[in-house]
């Protein structure tokens, strides 16, 4: 009956919108998770980058470590040498007694300035592994700030976009019921129609 496939016109439009509406929701999901795994990309970037720092950092121990331990060993050198110097000195004659000492000052004066030297340096290391830790920091802080700005962002993008389909599909909702009424308020005005015009003609008759 013409009632029958407007209904079923009607129902088939409303899936077809319906279909619609999940394709649009799908498609919408792709790109977020899309998205969301680039964002989880370069957070893995990072972490990476951050490693690499850490591990140069470590490195730079290291070699701190080990300079020290041979300015150590230098020292125990320096010393023994200055013993040997002086005891050598108490077996020499007298003028090589004046150039041994000499010599002996010298080389002291020498190995001080080399530790004085390496004392600074390593502070200066140190203030400069300090300042790169501090540096990567303050960037991991900044690139999780802009992450997750970016991702509240797109959050309520896809909230506000949900809300006006949600309100368009609503709206059509209404036009249909309000489509629906009108047909059957036509169709009981037709029906009302022929049954007056039947009994009409059968009183005629």
């Amino acid at each position: 009956t013409f009632q029958t496939n407007i209904l079923t016109e009607l129902k088939n439009w409303e899936l077809n919108l319906i279909q619609q509406h999940k394709l649009q929701m799908r498609q919408e999901k792709e790109k977020h998770d899309t998205q969301v795994k680039q964002l989880q990309n370069e957070m893995e970037n990072l972490k990476e980058l951050l490693h690499t720092y850490e591990i140069s950092i470590s490195r730079k121990d290291e070699v701190i470590t080990n300079l020290t331990e041979a300015l150590e060993k230098q020292k125990e050198r320096v010393a023994l040498m200055r013993k040997f110097t002086l005891w050598r000195i108490q077996h020499v004659k007298a003028k090589q007694e004046e150039y041994a000492i000499r010599m002996a000052d010298k080389h002291f004066q020498t190995a001080l300035m080399k530790k004085v030297w390496a004392a600074w340096r390593s502070v200066s290391e140190e203030k400069w592994k300090d300042k790169v830790a501090r540096a990567c920091q303050l960037k991991a802080e900044d690139v999780c700030i802009q992450l997750t700005n970016d991702f509240e962002a797109k959050i309520a993008e896809l909230t506000a976009a949900l809300e006006l389909t949600r309100s368009e599909l609503l709206r059509l909702h209404t036009e249909r019921d309000q489509y629906e009424d009108t047909m059957k308020k036509a169709f009981m005005r037709g029906v009302c129609a022929l049954n007056l015009e039947a009994m009409t003609m059968f009183q005629s008759k």
